[in-house]
């Protein structure tokens, strides 16, 4: 099937480059550069390898747009099915998280800036400095448990889509939706009971493969509304 005429195939390839950059931000970079509780050590990692931590935000600015053409062509691929309902993916799972991450990206510009000591902040010693920054970089963490509400949200019109089509296996749909539930308990969870958050998040792991597996299921198989010519 040429992918150009296969909506699926579409949605998988934006779902596929947002699977590869998302976690650049998200995993790799706070693993590789942050130090829990320690402000001046994670500055330090920071300003020492301050091309790694642009490369961050660079990829949040790419993941903001690929998420606007991802729930397009999810949009192109299930208005048939319920245009009100994919109305829906595209705010949900489009335009407000690609607001969040426009947000996030000025926090770690803001961040970034204290590492480096801008003129402008000399009435600040180092110390002050690092302290400020590591605030804006746990602000930026207290951003993402909130928009899990949204990476919840818009899983739920996407999977009854999912369900109600004929061209997509029901048992992603239904999956789908117990990944939505998944982020929404975790969102929820880091707001009221934190402590708890990474044993959430562990036991949550089947859940949160559901995103994969209907990005695989795009990419490989493909999928075309019923009636539209192959």
């Amino acid at each position: 099937m040429n992918s150009t005429r296969n909506p699926g195939r579409v949605a998988g390839f934006w779902y596929l480059l947002l699977c590869v950059l998302g976690p650049i931000r998200l995993v790799y970079i706070p693993g590789k550069l942050f130090v829990h509780g320690n402000a001046a050590a994670t500055a330090s990692n920071i300003a020492a390898h301050e091309w790694l931590f642009r490369f961050g935000i660079v990829a949040d600015l790419c993941c903001a747009v690929i998420l606007i053409f991802l729930t397009l062509a999810f949009y192109r691929l299930f208005k048939g099915v319920d245009q009100n309902l994919a109305v829906l993916v595209v705010i949900f799972g489009g335009v407000m998280p690609a607001l969040i991450d426009f947000v996030g990206v000025a926090q770690d510009a803001a961040a970034l800036t204290l590492v480096r000591g801008a003129d402008f902040l000399s009435v600040f010693d180092k110390p002050q400095r690092d302290a400020l920054a590591m605030l804006f970089l746990r602000m930026r963490d207290h951003q993402n448990t909130a928009a899990e509400i949204l990476w919840g949200m818009w899983l739920f019109p996407l999977a009854i889509l999912t369900y109600k089509s004929r061209f997509l296996p029901r048992f992603l749909g239904v999956w789908l939706i117990i990944n939505g539930i998944a982020y929404v308990v975790l969102s929820l969870t880091g707001e009221l009971l934190p402590q708890y958050q990474n044993t959430v998040f562990l036991v949550s792991q089947p859940a949160l493969f559901a995103e994969i597996a209907l990005m695989l299921w795009l990419l490989i198989k493909g999928a075309r509304p019923v009636g539209e010519p192959g």
